[in-house]
């Protein structure tokens, strides 16, 4: 019991959640090609880890659902059984127990058992697999020796575990932490300690909460940079110039040391999707081909986690209403098998991630009619809406085409709530779709959260920050160029017309109507607004802080800051701009 501490029921936890989210890629790997042996190693070697763990920390119904799951694939490793669609179905469903049996762990519950149904699944010969011993902390398997116990994986796991033999008696769940435990700061297999030449280890493993703190020190240092630059810019000395700009380049330097600590590839989240895409293609009798790019682009790491529930809401609704099943697209003269394709990629300081399908694409005009019938939208402005506004149409609250409710959400089902959730983090949603042939859903989010490039401007005395990714340019137009259409200012320019929203008219400020009108293009999705200010002060890279009581839950509002003169800037959202002006 003595040797079974918190701590070490912790690193199983995350050693446990890694191996498991590995394995819904590689049992989708292995069920396209089962004559892969190397993927069949590796899915034997997963559950043989987690049973080799669970055992060494007496987590029976862990060891007993690994256990069958062995049983079978080592029974076809050795050439005496062939995996079937049943042992493939059971596979996958075990992951879900066994997230639940860690989910409860984290939270000092005691594990759920997995129906003997399950575990009768697995078997190869029509029998009941062998009982799994309840306390070996390296369990026996019917697969021949060699990789059994020497592979990389289950050594690392049993070095993480103190190396210790089994405890004699079954240990209850409850030494796992209350807490759940802390996500390690890349997603790297730890190696051993120490190998027999002496090599030193390579990676460790830190608690994000050290991370976090260190990066709020990084932003109160950026802020005491920033407003260094605006007295330097005051005082004009020139010994202060040299040494304000040496600690510019070095707090810049350290900026980006400490951002690539949080740094995660999106491979973490995307590693869940072939077991989600094949889940669903199989519960709607369809077939699709999940194919996944750019899974090694890096995002900070609470970007990386808060992407994971919005990308599993839009793949899952590609297949879902995206995908025609496999007659239908035959008709139509398509492959049976329907390809969904989510591929990430850096573009500067931004990532985006695009969910495309090939399959019947959303039609604009069946989404005004739906708007119209819900009421959501008046005749009037339904009529004004383009195509591609038509689209947008799909992220209105309660917004559906769906002809019946189940529990695999339609296309427009939530959708609201996956855009706010972009908008959270500072990015954005665009929807691009051709009837029959497929749409686009494209999000675009910042690398990170924690210190945000940003335009500032002002409107009377105020200053406020515009994300600079939503900055288009800024340009100055002649005050009685301005054009009025259905009460909406707008600008003419040679390509389109510019729809104009006042930011001083926006606060409910006195107007001050100059003869030269200085305006901010602001991109939104598809379409673009100019924002007209008095004054633009410049770029600058601000600390994202909490927003004040008072404004806090006002729409247009993202967060604040403090600028280099040591004044509070407001964050504007750019889209919540938009809706409210």
């Amino acid at each position: 019991m003595s040797a079974v501490t918190p701590e070490i029921a912790a690193d199983f936890l995350i050693e446990a959640q890694e191996i498991l989210d590995r394995l819904g890629e590689q049992l989708v790997t292995l069920e396209q090609d089962p004559s892969d042996s190397e993927q069949l190693n590796a899915v034997f070697r997963g559950f043989h880890t987690l049973k080799g763990g669970a055992g060494f920390l007496g987590i029976q119904p862990m060891v007993n659902l690994c256990h069958a799951a062995e049983e079978t694939l080592g029974l076809v490793r050795a050439g005496q059984a062939t995996l079937e669609p049943q042992h493939f179905d059971a596979a996958q469903q075990s992951l879900d127990w066994l997230q639940q049996m860690l989910d409860a762990i984290g939270a000092s519950e005691d594990p759920p058992h997995a129906p003997q149904a399950l575990i009768d699944q697995f078997d190869a010969h029509g029998g009941t697999p062998a009982p799994a011993q309840k306390a070996s902390a390296v369990p026996a398997a019917a697969a021949p020796a060699g990789d059994l116990i020497g592979d990389d994986e289950f050594e690392a796991l049993l070095d993480q575990l103190h190396g210790g033999g089994a405890p004699t008696s079954v240990v209850p769940p409850s030494p796992a932490p209350a807490a759940p435990a802390p996500t390690p700061a890349r997603s790297a297999a730890p190696k051993p300690a120490a190998k027999a030449g002496g090599e030193a280890e390579q990676t460790i493993r830190v608690d994000t909460k050290r991370l976090d703190a260190i990066v709020n020190l990084v932003g109160e240092l950026v802020l005491s940079r920033n407003r260094l630059k605006t007295l330097r810019a005051r005082i004009r000395d020139e010994e202060l110039d040299r040494a304000v700009s040496s600690l510019d380049i070095a707090t810049a330097r350290l900026q980006t040391a400490v951002m690539r600590t949080r740094m995660q590839p999106v491979g973490k989240v995307f590693s869940r999707f072939p077991k989600v895409a094949r889940d669903v293609a199989r519960q709607l009798q369809k077939e699709v081909d999940l194919e996944l790019v750019g899974a090694d682009t890096e995002l900070d790491r609470n970007l990386v986690e808060a992407l994971a529930d919005p990308l599993v809401h839009l793949v899952r609704n590609a297949i879902d209403h995206g995908i025609e099943v496999p007659s239908l697209r035959e008709a139509c003269s398509k492959p049976r098998a329907g390809h969904v394709r989510l591929s990430a990629q850096q573009e500067g300081d931004f990532v985006t991630i695009e969910i495309r399908d090939d399959g019947a694409g959303i039609d604009p005009e069946r989404l005004r009619a739906k708007a119209l019938e819900k009421g959501l939208i008046d005749p009037e402005a339904a009529a004004r809406l383009s195509h591609d506004e038509c689209l947008q149409l799909i992220f209105l609250p309660g917004f559906s085409t769906k002809a019946e409710v189940t529990d695999i959400s339609g296309r427009g089902v939530g959708m609201d709530v996956v855009q706010s959730r972009i908008r959270e983090l500072s990015g954005q949603i665009t929807i691009h779709s051709d009837v029959g042939r497929g749409s686009r859903f494209v999000i675009r989010v910042p690398l990170t959260l924690a210190i945000l490039p940003t335009l500032l401007v002002q409107a009377g005395e105020p200053v406020y920050a515009l994300p600079l990714a939503r900055v288009m340019e800024v340009l100055h137009a002649p005050s009685e160029s301005l054009r009025w259409f259905d009460g909406q200012a707008v600008l003419d320019r040679q390509s389109h017309t510019l729809p104009l929203v006042d930011l001083r008219q926006w606060l409910r400020v006195d107007p001050v109507m100059a003869p030269l009108l200085t305006i901010v293009v602001l991109q939104m999705g598809e379409q673009r607004f100019g924002l007209i200010v008095d004054q633009v002060r410049g770029r600058e890279e601000v600390v994202i802080k909490p927003l004040p009581r008072a404004v806090r839950g006002l729409p247009g509002y993202a967060g604040a800051t403090l600028i280099g003169d040591g004044r509070m800037a407001l964050i504007l959202d750019v889209d919540g701009l938009r809706a409210t002006a």
